[in-house]
């Protein structure tokens, strides 16, 4: 049936070309922005993943510069750490060479070992990074008594947060006490009172072996002192170590783990460039076919005007 009111081919030509229309709209905004999920209303569960899991990522990035910076901190006392144990070192044998030796000799002995411990004191003081040393701490400071490091933030299946850290204890690295009130309760600062007929009492920092009376019991107990200086200074240099490899380890994996979140996150939310560049090529030809049969649409209903001419 013809009829001038109402052209039901038209319609249904329109509703063809809008829905093209639309579907090309939404292919557009795909390719112009990569992504195929870019609002919630596009996809609310995807997108509600991936805004929580980039959010998530955001604080791996906070995670690997406090793991950075933690880094440092620790590779910078476990250098100086290594570099006082060679100092102290040196120190054992002065004072085992000293042992045996005159008073004169004695005397420029422990001019090299003034030398050492001068050299102790700075390799000390120049631990220090970003206002942190782990050689040299306040043993009566109960606020900080240890290095934290922020290594990981993880999210529970409830959605509770927690924190992963590594923590150094300063009891476990401190050569020098830094207690004004002089707690001395360092590696190199601990004094020991020697048995023999000198009776001596001194830390590694302070020992002389110019000493007036020492016996052969002093020296013992001085490198007896020397060595309970080293053994525990190795313990501390140990802790480090397996500190500052365990930070490693970690800045490794959080930064693996950060790229996999980006890819995890891009297989929900992007688009396929090579699939979305074909579906724009076939729906511009679906709009232009669907302009087309509007038109006939359209014309078909002049044609009613040729039945009312002479």
């Amino acid at each position: 049936m013809a009829s001038i009111l109402t052209n039901a081919s038209a319609l249904t030509a329109l509703q063809s070309l809008s829905a093209t229309n639309k579907n090309l709209s939404v292919t557009q905004a795909r390719i112009s922005t990569g992504m195929r999920v870019a609002e919630a209303s596009d996809n609310a569960a995807y997108w509600s993943i991936a805004t929580t899991m980039r959010s998530d990522n955001k604080a791996n990035s906070v995670i690997q510069d406090a793991l950075g910076l933690g880094a440092a901190k620790v590779d910078t006392a476990y250098t100086a750490m290594n570099s006082s144990l060679d100092v102290v070192d040196q120190i054992k044998q002065k004072v085992l060479l000293a042992k045996t030796s005159s008073d004169d000799n004695r005397a420029k002995i422990q001019t090299e070992i003034a030398t050492l411990q001068a050299q102790l004191k700075d390799n000390i003081a120049g631990a220090n990074y970003a206002g942190s040393n782990l050689l040299q701490t306040d043993s009566t400071d109960t606020a900080n008594t240890k290095l934290t490091v922020m290594t990981s933030y993880t999210r529970d299946s409830s959605g509770k947060v927690s924190i992963g850290t590594i923590d150094i204890d300063f009891s476990k690295t401190r050569l020098i006490d830094s207690d004004a009130a002089g707690a001395n309760t360092g590696m190199l600062d601990t004094e020991f009172t020697t048995a023999g007929a000198g009776a001596v009492t001194a830390s590694i920092l302070t020992l002389d072996v110019k000493a007036t009376g020492l016996d052969g019991t002093d020296f013992d107990d001085m490198l007896k002192g020397v060595e309970d200086a080293l053994k525990k200074m190795a313990t501390g240099a140990a802790e480090l170590g397996a500190s500052k490899s365990r930070i490693d380890m970690q800045k490794d994996f959080v930064s693996k783990l950060s790229d996999s979140i980006d890819r995890g996150v891009g297989q929900l939310v992007d688009a396929d460039m090579n699939k979305e560049s074909t579906r724009l090529q076939a729906l511009q030809v679906q709009q232009q076919l669907g302009i087309q049969a509007l038109s006939i649409a359209n014309g078909n209903a002049q044609s009613i005007l040729s039945l009312f001419k002479g």
